[in-house]
């Protein structure tokens, strides 16, 4: 008891600060839905980053934007109803399948030609095929991300969201899709999932709902995929070191965020809980939004140029059209 008392005297105040930017952008994400409490969560911090602050919010911060970030991935699994996604059947799965390959192929291949560092290259390939920030914020710890390297990815995805709300629509109405044509499209190819909900009932109700379930399928690839970037940086360290140490492949976070979700689906929690611990998941990555915004450096981020709006446009494009390829332009 003492301990936890010693501990939360060194982190309370940063988490604190952390949590009252939290606040606020949580209830601007409620009247700007298509932005989100995490983008303005991150961009609140990033703007006050320049400001000097007492070195006590220090280690609060720091604990904030990594440790309190994977419990929320967690508790968003409580929201994943594995018998739903699996509904959804083979056609969406499919997609997805081509569309993560497009993603990575197209991140990896232009990342380093346009001579980007590896971990942006990952998270904006994650963030694109899979599910925008959750999947960056999922990744992140995996593969040793910095807070600058994660704001600037999530920045970039963000641009990308805001762009397909608007075009989407307009490209499946000009190329007469069907409901859960566009709903799948929808589903696979825009990042967030505001953006994809905003987008898909703009179009229609049918295509709105589908587009909702593909989502959440779509979210359930963070499992394999982290646990693959897991493996390939545990292969990397164990090289330096010379060492092999089995239990830095299992990223924690990931399996509890499986277990959860099999807790979800075997309907062992009230309906009532099933609904909150989600909702807190959701808060919890608002906080640790604000906390990586405090820790980033906005000048650098900058100085970083043109490169990764490349990349994730780059990204987004091949994602995008492979989805209408494979599903047949959405007929």
């Amino acid at each position: 008891m003492h301990e936890i008392a010693r501990q939360f005297a060194k982190r309370g105040p940063g988490i604190g600060a952390a949590l009252l930017l939290a606040i606020p952008a949580w209830m601007l994400g409620a009247l700007v839905p298509i932005i989100g409490a995490p983008i303005f969560a991150i961009v609140g911090g990033m703007g006050l980053s320049f400001l000097k602050r007492p070195q006590v919010l220090e280690e609060g911060i720091a604990f904030t934007g990594k440790k309190v970030l994977q419990y929320s991935i967690v508790f968003l699994g409580f929201g994943l109803d594995l018998g739903v996604v699996a509904k959804v059947g083979v056609e969406s799965l499919s997609v997805m399948v081509f569309t993560l390959g497009a993603a990575f192929i197209t991140a990896y291949a232009l990342g380093k030609a346009l001579k980007l560092d590896s971990k942006i290259n990952i998270l904006i390939g994650v963030g694109t095929a899979i599910c925008g920030g959750s999947a960056i914020a999922a990744t992140a710890p995996v593969i040793k991300a910095n807070e600058e390297e994660v704001a600037y990815s999530i920045s970039t995805i963000f641009l990308f969201n805001i762009i397909a709300v608007f075009l989407f629509p307009f490209i499946g109405h000009l190329a007469g899709m069907t409901q859960q044509g566009f709903g799948l499209w929808a589903g696979t190819a825009i990042n967030d999932t505001s953006s994809v909900v905003a987008a898909a009932f703009s179009f229609g109700d049918a295509a709105g709902r589908y587009a909702t379930v593909v989502k959440l399928t779509r979210t359930l690839m963070i499992i394999p995929v982290t646990l693959v970037l897991a493996f390939f940086q545990w292969k990397k360290g164990a090289k330096a070191q010379g060492t092999l140490d089995m239990k830095k492949i299992v990223p924690w976070f990931v399996f509890a965020f499986l277990g959860a979700s099999i807790v979800r689906s075997l309907a062992i929690l009230p309906e009532a809980a099933s609904t909150i611990l989600p909702e807190v998941g959701k808060f919890g990555i608002c906080v640790a939004m604000a906390a990586i915004g405090l820790r980033s450096n906005p000048v650098k981020l900058i100085k970083n140029g043109i490169k990764p709006i490349l990349l994730g446009l780059a990204c987004w494009f091949a994602v995008a059209a492979v989805a209408l390829l494979v599903q047949g332009i959405g007929a």
